[in-house]
Parts: structure tokens; sequence; C-alpha cells
């Protein structure tokens, strides 16, 4: 989705996690994450409370593991939870999001971190210039239809690319998002994909490991932190090891290699 001042005023930001720290240590706030809930394909319903509960434990992870740097991470409420075919509403509201971190905090490089169809509005919405980084769980994505357009990608150019995808998700086909990461990488080789094998949509049998795994590609895409050797391995693989790399038990206990 081209970047453009997108407005929508039904949409709004949730209470800063991690600012206190970020403003304690560093004085001031110096990269964001957006944490963009799931939602369903087609709906006019408020968001949900219970997608919304969903990235809590994320955006507390990720603001824990900046803290020393300044990270602050906002779950955004959308104005709906539908996407809704091409008005692509969550899409929209991710960017608005981003308009407005740029709004509060200034020149800062942001994370969009995204489940499900957050996962896809967080692909969709990194063309804005303040977007470094898209950490994309579990992305909603729809089947392949030869009479429509396939899935944007130019706008991930220059960004770095996480997508992390449980093997039994029943909800959407992992399989989808490994086509999308294959024509991702062609355009964009800071970009890798993570198997988490047995897992589901939640993601909830391995959590420790997808938020270990999160909280270190987040800071490093944000503050130039070294990334751990599989993550570093995985960028730097051809596909398709890079694109279906296993997500190790215990990933995140050990020290960094």
């Amino acid at each position: 989705m081209p970047h453009q001042a997108l407005r929508s005023p039904e949409a709004r930001l949730g209470r800063a996690v991690g600012t206190g720290l970020a403003i304690s240590r560093t004085g001031g706030v110096s990269g964001v994450a957006l944490l963009l809930p799931d939602g369903e394909p087609h709906s006019k319903r408020r968001p949900s409370r219970l997608a919304h509960a969903a990235v809590q434990p994320l955006a507390r992870r990720l603001a824990r593991a900046g803290a020393d740097e300044g990270l602050a991470a906002h779950v955004v409420h959308y104005r709906c939870r539908g996407w809704n075919g091409t008005d692509a509403h969550l899409a929209r509201d991710a960017g608005w999001a981003v308009e407005e971190v740029v709004r509060r905090y200034g020149d800062v490089p942001v994370c969009l971190a995204g489940h499900g169809m957050g996962g896809r509005a967080a692909l969709y919405a990194a063309a804005h210039p303040a977007v470094n980084s898209v950490l994309a769980l579990a992305p909603w994505l729809p089947e392949d239809d030869m009479a429509a357009a396939p899935e944007p990608v130019k706008q991930l150019v220059g960004r770095q690319v996480l997508i992390v995808h449980g093997t039994n998700d029943a909800r959407t086909d992992p399989e989808l998002s490994f086509r999308l990461a294959e024509r991702i990488k062609k355009v964009n080789r800071d970009t890798c994909r993570f198997e988490v094998h047995s897992d589901g949509h939640a993601l909830r049998q391995h959590r420790d490991e997808v938020l270990a795994l999160a909280a270190d590609f987040v800071t490093g895409a944000l503050f130039s932190r070294s990334y751990s050797r599989p993550v570093a391995d995985a960028l730097a693989a051809p596909p398709p090891l890079g694109l279906r790399m296993p997500l190790a038990a215990g990933f995140g206990r050990s020290l960094r290699k």
C-alpha cells in the first residue's frame, strides 16, 4: 500500500508500554513497536478484546527487551475488526498509527508487529518512511486467486522482515506465508521466516520461544543490535533454507552467540 496521509479518527493507540523505563533510562523514546492484533476478513463490528489481549504479552516483552535503548510499545485499537476487501481497514489504521507515532515521538524507527490479520496489516503498511522493520506472526493471507492482484511486496524493500508461522495453523495456511516470503525475498534480501513445528495459529505451545525470537528481531532491527545466530543465519541463507528455519526448542534461554 503506497504511503499516504491516512486519517482514521476512530482508531487509537493504546497506552504506551515501557515509556516510563524509556524516559528514565535514556531521556526519551528512541524506538517504537506498534502491535497490531488479529482481526477478521469481513466485519464492521468493534475490535475484539480477546485479540487485543492476545498481543499484550508481546508488547510487554518487547518493552522490557528494549528498555535500555528507549523502546515504547503501543497496541493499536482498530476502528473495526474487519479487513473488508479493498477498504483494507486494518492496514489503513496501521498507517494512521505510524503517523501518530511520528507526531508524538518525532523521527524514531518503528517496527510493525502483527498477529494473524494484524500480520497482513503490518506487511501492507510498511511503506511509511518511519517503518524500518516488520514482524508478522501467523499472518492471515487470502487464498491464491488468479483473478485477484497478488499481495504487494515492493513496500517492504529496505525493511527488515521476519515472518513466524506454526506448521499446524488451521486458520491460515502456513504455505501461503512461505510463498509470500519467497516473493518478498526476491525484492528484499533482509527477509527470513521461521516455522514453529506442531504449533497452531495462536502460537501458544512454544510461546516463550516465539516471544524470545520476536524480542531478538525487534530490538536488533530498531537499535542495530547484533541478531542472535539463528536469526542472522536465517537472514543470510538463500531460499528456501532461510524461509523454513525451524524455531528451536529453548530459543532465548542461552546467551547470544
